[in-house]
């Protein structure tokens, strides 16, 4: 294993350089525009995959494709535990362009980070277990298992091909743990197992007024205004105290444990030092709860997007004659995202102004995902985190959803390991999003030492 472990530390020049060529796709899965991009990335990877030593396949979808990629199966001798690795090639879309400081698909990098959309969500993670495994197969190496990497090109837009691609190859991708790269850890000194992911229901709230746009000079105080509805509408979803004001909404919550609650207190970031990240002035979330578990633990309802009236340079003096609403939900153990949004949408049509007519428009949808730290599979996962980075690991509940993890314990039976190696500061999602590169090296060593350990359990 020595001899992997030092291939990789030789090579991160040459790493780095193909991260950056991987990071240049603008391989945005939400923008139809960028369809081409998006084959063209999942191209560009397996092609890697097959530099590497694996056995590539790319797999059309309805969607954008997957690619599936293997180790080298033996040909006799007896069972060998079989392992998947999940990641994604897809990306946020980058805008707002002009808050990035470079280009967001040129790939720049600054000391010891690297800028660019996908950088961290999620090129760079899945990247460091495409280079551990390069280094067990050019050194000769012998990997004690099997793996198979699935990788998707619509993560970002809720997972639907690969939930059939699972259905339809399920036999194949038979396996006994699931290793996912895609989440964060608190800072460089506390690498984390993340055993909880939120869950998301997702929706559009319109309220539609006059027929058309009406001059607000001539017709402003005779009829209701959409944009001014809405926001009463949306204010009565929260109370002072930060608690969603719906019937119901709180019913199937599983309580955090005095254990969660002490592990919560071990993690980094203190309030001031989020505060500072954040660049607000003050934290707010539901009372009684700490800022870490409010942002991993909770259920929440937050507005993602608000659309009404003229948006253009100067004014224009109009009633508009509809508003918009962008709403997620995150979902936390026992919610069902069904369940929540009839629950919410029923009580949106309680509240509705009678001035206006109400049509909501459903999305996508995850379940929250959670399973013990304690069972032999996560103490392996701990131990290679251990190992790599140097350090004692922390166990996190993840405020951010990954879709498919669901799909995984359900087709396939097999739980996941999130072993993230995002940084808060990272900027997912958000302009210039980055990737560390001693996390990318650091965990490249964990995902070679992380083979052997599950191997043992």
């Amino acid at each position: 294993m020595q001899n992997a472990l030092d291939y990789l530390q030789r090579n991160q020049a040459r790493f780095v350089a193909e991260l950056c060529d991987f990071l240049r796709f603008p391989s945005v899965s939400a923008q139809p525009e960028h369809r081409p991009d998006m084959r063209a990335c999942a191209d560009w990877l397996a092609s890697h995959c097959r530099q590497i030593g694996l056995e590539t396949v790319v797999y059309p979808t309805d969607g954008h494709p997957i690619v599936l990629a293997k180790t080298p199966r033996g040909k006799n001798g007896s069972p060998r535990p079989q392992f998947l690795v999940y990641g994604h090639y897809d990306v946020q879309p980058p805008e707002p362009l002009e808050l990035w400081n470079s280009p967001p698909f040129e790939a720049r990098i600054e000391g010891r980070s690297i800028f660019a959309r996908g950088a961290t969500d999620n090129k760079g993670q899945l990247f460091a277990h495409l280079k551990a495994v390069e280094a067990c197969m050019k050194t000769g190496t012998p990997l004690p298992c099997d793996l198979t990497f699935v990788i998707e090109g619509e993560e970002e837009v809720g997972s639907r091909s690969l939930a059939e691609f699972l259905k339809s190859h399920h036999h194949e991708l038979d396996c006994d743990a699931i290793v996912i790269s895609d989440t964060g850890m608190p800072d460089q000194n506390h690498p984390a197992l993340t055993y909880g992911l939120r869950g998301v229901v997702a929706f559009e709230v319109t309220l539609h007024g006059p027929s058309h746009d009406l001059h607000s000079g001539t017709f402003g105080g005779a009829v209701d205004n959409p944009a001014m509805a809405l926001c009463q509408l949306l204010g009565r979803l929260r109370d002072k105290n930060g608690r969603i004001a719906i019937p119901g909404f709180y019913d199937d919550v599983a309580p955090l444990s005095a254990y969660e609650r002490k592990q919560f207190l071990r993690l980094p970031p203190k309030d001031a030092v989020l505060r500072k990240l954040l660049g607000v002035k003050r934290l707010f979330g539901e009372r009684g709860f700490t800022s870490a578990e409010r942002r991993s633990a909770r259920p929440t309802l937050e507005l993602n997007g608000l659309t009404s009236g003229y948006q253009g340079a100067g004014g224009k003096t109009i009633v508009p004659a509809w508003a918009r609403a962008k709403v997620t939900c995150r979902l936390v153990p026992r919610q069902r995202p069904a369940r929540i949004q009839k629950i919410v949408c029923r009580h949106l049509k309680k509240i509705r102004p009678p001035t206006m007519r109400l049509e909501i428009e459903s999305g996508h949808g995850a379940e929250p995902y959670w399973v013990s730290p304690s069972v032999p599979q996560a103490q392996a996962a701990l131990r290679a985190l251990r190992q790599a980075f140097r350090c004692e690991p922390v166990l996190l509940r993840e405020g951010g959803s990954i879709p498919i993890v669901t799909e995984f314990k359900k087709v396939l039976g097999a739980d996941s390991l999130l072993l993230g190696l995002a940084l808060p500061e990272d900027n997912a999602h958000a302009p210039n999003e980055k990737f560390d590169l001693d996390n990318f090296e650091n965990g490249q060593r964990m995902s070679v030492l992380l083979w052997q350990e599950l191997c043992r359990v």
